[in-house]
């Protein structure tokens, strides 16, 4: 199977397309916890409590009102290999946590991954939407009707006075995490990004790395979401990620004005090492394959790099990860290995576009 056949099945459907300045804000997701009402949470539950969880969720997949969704395809952990339960963390469909739960976790994947259900992860059901750009509302409103649909089949654990009830306390009230995945290297290079990461903790917001909680910011991408679930509407949340998230953009473009009027040499310098070093490198490893497709996607944003798509960092951020390479190669890489075959798919995924550099 050739590259271009391999991406055209493998990515999903936020990695493949644009959306609304996606130059900066790569995905947004929208994450639901929800619980059924007459069953303990799972880190209490017992075998049968998992069993009739999946279930329940499976028969309420089937009713009509679901099913108008689209089509999804429920499948337990313990029904795939852990590099296929690693490939959907790489693709930032399921969490860690539910690939490590394989007695009793299960996903629900809808055809083009937009929207999925993790059965059983920390919650009984987390609903998620990932869409390209900048779309909160939009994937708010798709995981909210899906939510809804969902409900009349499965009872939440609800409260008159607190919401919607979940394991981990700080989830309490509307359950719902909204997050936007941001590309942020003029703030990081002009030296600004630590003010105004500070200044974003200040107003009720978090930022962490690409994989969401305990991952650390590689390739100058943050994930900026929301902490508190509890004393606000669902659409004050994501109304004040919003505002956040459009003022980061300002300070983002006009860091990298500033950077191009004070530096331009330096700049295409940094450019184009970094696509030189892409498309010439016999081994990559993939913290440096972060970076360095951060400054490529920097150089195209700038105009610097012509011809290549615009979503190859989306793209080759997950393609390059570890578990996505054995499946490409579909063969288990040593570390080292991985290095080699990583440079190779980059050459040959660069090969695939038609490049200019100013």
């Amino acid at each position: 199977m050739s590259l271009s056949d391999f991406l055209q099945r493998a990515m999903s459907k936020w990695m493949r397309d644009g959306g609304p300045n996606d130059d900066i804000a790569l995905t947004s997701r929208i994450r639901i916890a929800r619980n059924i009402t007459d069953v303990p949470f799972p880190m209490l539950q017992t075998d049968s409590h998992a069993d009739a969880v999946i279930d329940r969720v499976r028969r309420a997949l089937a009713s009509p009102d679901v099913r108008r969704f689209g089509n999804f395809e429920l499948v337990r952990c313990s029904e795939l290999s852990a590099l296929d339960r690693q490939v959907l963390v790489e693709k930032h469909l399921i969490s860690k946590d539910l690939a490590d739960e394989v007695k009793h976790g299960a996903v629900a994947l809808r055809d083009d991954e937009v929207v999925n259900l993790m059965i059983n992860e920390e919650d009984h059901i987390r609903i998620q939407c990932i869409m390209p750009g900048l779309r909160l509302e939009e994937a708010w409103q798709l995981a909210n009707e899906l939510d809804d649909a969902l409900e009349k089949h499965i009872p939440y654990a609800f409260h008159d006075r607190y919401g919607y009830l979940t394991a981990c306390p700080t989830n309490v009230g509307t359950g719902i995490r909204a997050s936007v995945m941001m590309h942020l290297p003029g703030l990081v290079l002009s030296g600004q990004i630590n003010r105004m990461l500070s200044a974003v903790s200040q107003v009720g917001l978090t930022v962490r790395g690409m994989y969401g909680e305990g991952s650390e910011s590689a390739g100058n991408l943050f994930q900026v979401s929301n902490q508190v679930t509890l004393g606000e509407t669902e659409e004050e949340i994501i109304g004040n990620l919003s505002s956040i998230v459009n003022q980061l953009m300002d300070h983002e473009r006009a860091a990298r004005r500033m950077l191009l009027q004070e530096n331009r040499e330096g700049l295409e310098d940094r450019v184009c090492r970094s696509f030189g070093i892409l498309a010439y490198a016999r081994k990559m490893d993939s913290k440096e394959t972060l970076q360095r497709l951060s400054d490529v996607r920097l150089g195209i944003d700038l105009g610097i790099i012509k011809g290549v798509s615009a979503g190859i960092l989306k793209e080759l951020m997950v393609m390059t990860q570890p578990a996505f390479l054995q499946k490409y190669y579909n063969q288990e890489l040593s570390p080292a290995t991985r290095d080699s075959r990583r440079a190779t798919l980059i050459r040959e995924r660069l090969r695939l576009d038609d490049t200019e550099v100013q």
